[in-house]
Formats: structure tokens, C-alpha cells, sequence
């Protein structure tokens, strides 16, 4: 039997990348030769994947509450791939070599995963029996989505830490405030006190004593390598539309830098308005009683912690103008935009 010269060419390449390499080709073949078909659900690790749900009670609807959650997890890891190639803190910024195009690319892409997550929000809120949840949600004390690290990470990549510092702070720290004094007076911090004392909650201790360090340390590998950073650095002209170096001072926005602005304006209320609304809307539905609200399984303040015009976070404000930032929350301010 005689090989196709396509074939042949392909041993060739095959033969050269190995040389380089100093291995024998040869034993790469017997190993092709020797290895099974991979299929579908060795791939996804299927069998893995469908045995991760361990509920903690018998109630069926916990399943829901489970895999959801388990959902929401994997698309902020798929967040966190686009955000982590495009925010590089092993990179100089003088050095950088992104461009806005590959940017606008990948905020797109995690805005059509913040999409995905805000429409499908209704399997929490419609899609459980709420006699179901008030119960088994029992079971799970002290646990809450409060503790996603993951979305923790995803606020870091999108802006500097003085823009997730709690509201009422913003205007009290200094512009040059260390990362462990901006840490301390995060936002989140505040949605994890108990209600009556004031005190740190266990799920905010749990959280603390788990991620703090590593939070911390993310934080300053992204300063000055943040999506906000980014977009300075084109915005006030130290690019051209195609993200090479100008020394011509700023100029008006590229098609490129506009279309990125609205994706970032669209990813600023994904995350900080949408997100959160679904969250609340959820919440009402399942903890608001006319004399006294449920409180969170982690003893989160979700009357005041999960409204977004309460925490007034925004990733870009520079992106807004005076009267949206008023309107935080309370409207759709991607339906008028300037």
C-alpha cells in the first residue's frame, strides 16, 4: 500500500516536530497505533460530571438548586478564560500587545455568556417549589452564592479595586490607598453582616479564611491590567483604531474603540444590574413575607446587598453619563444610550 503524497507530507511534518523535540517518532505512532477511539463522553468526562450533584436532603427540587449553581460556575470559569487573556499581569503594560478588536472580541463573547445566565435566571425563580426550597435550603446553612470566588475574580478583571470599594467609602480613601486598605472596605464585605449584631456572618468568615489571601493577591497582579486599564490606555490615544502606538495625543474614538465602549457599557449591566435583579427578583419571590423577610442561608442582608441601586457598583463609570448613573438600576440604560 502506497501513501498519499497529503499523507507523506504530514509524516514529514510530523518526523520534523519530533526531531526538534529530540523524541522517536516511531513510539508516538505505536502509542497512536495502540491508543482506543476517543469518545463523547470520556471527552466531557460525562460520568464525572453527572455524579457531582449531592443533595442534602430528598427533596427533588435540591437537584435544581444543585446543577444551577454547578451551571453558573462553569460559565464564570468561561468568563474568567476570556477575561484572563486579555487582563495580563505577566505582561508590562508599555509592553502589551492586545488590541482593541481582540478586546471587543472577548468582552462580547462574555457578555453573551452573562446573557445566557440573566435569561436563564427563571429556573431558580419559577422553577422550584417554593415549599420545597424553604425547606431543604435549611440543609445548607451556612452555604451561599455569596461565596463564588469565581465572580469575585470576574469584578477584579473588569475594574480597579477603588471602584469595588463599598459606596460609602469611595469618596473617604485616598487615590493611593493600598490594596490591603482597598480590600478591607470592599463592597461584599458589607452584604455578609448579621442583620441584628453587626457581625461578620460565618458564610463571610468561611469565605475569608478561604479566598482572602488569594483574592488579595489577584488584586494587585491586575492592577494597572484590568479591563478599565485597557481601555485608558487606547482611549486617551496611546493607540490608533488598530492598537498601535500613536504620539499624536488623543484623538476622536475609532469605530473599533465606540463599538468597544457599548460592550463595555453592555457588560458594566450585565454584571452589576442584570445579575444581580435576578438574583433579587428571586429572592423576593422566595424570602419577602409581609411582616418579616427570610433571611439568606447565609445570613446576608439581600434586601440591601443585592439591589444594584443600592450598591451603586460600576465597573466603567467614565463609560456613563451623570443622569444613567442616577438611573442605576431602576431602569434599562442600554435602551437609551449617548
Amino acid at each position: 500500500m502506497s501513501f498519499s503524497p497529503d499523507i507523506l507530507h504530514k509524516l514529514e511534518q510530523l518526523q520534523a516536530k519530533y526531531d526538534a523535540l529530540g523524541q522517536d517518532l516511531g513510539s508516538y505512532l505505536e502509542g497512536l497505533l495502540q491508543a482506543d477511539f476517543l469518545p463523547y463522553w470520556d471527552y466531557i468526562q460525562l460520568d464525572v460530571l453527572l455524579n457531582l450533584q449531592k443533595p442534602r436532603t430528598a427533596f427533588e427540587d435540591e437537584k435544581i438548586f444543585i446543577l444551577y449553581h454547578q451551571i453558573t460556575e462553569l460559565y464564570f470559569k468561561l468568563c474568567l478564560n476570556e477575561l484572563a487573556q486579555l487582563c495580563r499581569p505577566d505582561v508590562h503594560p508599555s509592553a502589551a500587545t492586545i488590541e482593541p478588536q481582540e478586546a471587543l472580541m472577548r468582552v462580547e463573547r462574555v457578555n453573551r455568556y452573562f446573557d445566557a445566565l440573566a435569561m436563564s435566571f427563571s429556573i431558580m425563580t419559577d422553577g422550584m417549589d417554593p415549599e420545597q426550597f424553604l425547606k431543604f435550603r435549611m440543609a445548607l446553612l451556612p452555604a451561599s452564592g455569596f461565596q463564588s470566588a469565581q465572580y469575585r475574580e470576574i469584578e477584579m478583571h473588569c475594574t480597579e479595586l477603588e471602584q469595588l470599594v463599598h459606596r460609602d467609602f469611595r469618596g473617604q480613601l485616598q487615590a493611593e490607598a493600598t490594596i490591603e486598605t482597598l480590600y478591607a472596605h470592599i463592597y461584599w464585605k458589607q452584604g455578609a453582616m448579621e442583620l441584628q449584631s453587626g457581625k461578620k456572618t460565618l458564610t463571610l468568615k468561611q469565605f475569608e479564611a478561604k479566598y482572602d489571601n488569594i483574592l488579595q493577591a489577584r488584586a494587585a497582579q491586575l492592577r494597572g491590567h484590568t479591563l478599565a486599564s485597557l481601555w485608558h490606555r487606547w482611549s486617551d490615544g496611546s493607540a490608533d483604531s488598530a492598537g498601535a502606538t500613536s504620539s499624536a495625543g488623543p484623538a476622536e474614538p475609532s469605530t473599533t474603540l465606540q463599538a468597544l465602549a457599548q460592550a463595555l457599557r453592555i457588560l458594566d449591566h450585565r454584571v452589576n444590574v442584570d445579575w444581580p435583579l435576578a438574583h433579587y427578583r428571586t429572592a423576593v419571590r422566595y424570602l419577602q413575607r409581609p411582616t418579616q423577610d427570610i433571611a439568606a442561608t447565609g445570613g446576608t442582608n439581600w434586601q440591601q446587598y443585592l439591589p444594584p441601586r443600592m450598591q451603586l457598583r460600576i465597573f466603567f463609570p467614565w463609560l456613563w453619563t451623570e443622569s444613567q448613573i442616577e438611573s442605576w438600576g431602576k431602569k434599562d440604560l442600554l435602551r437609551d444610550q449617548p
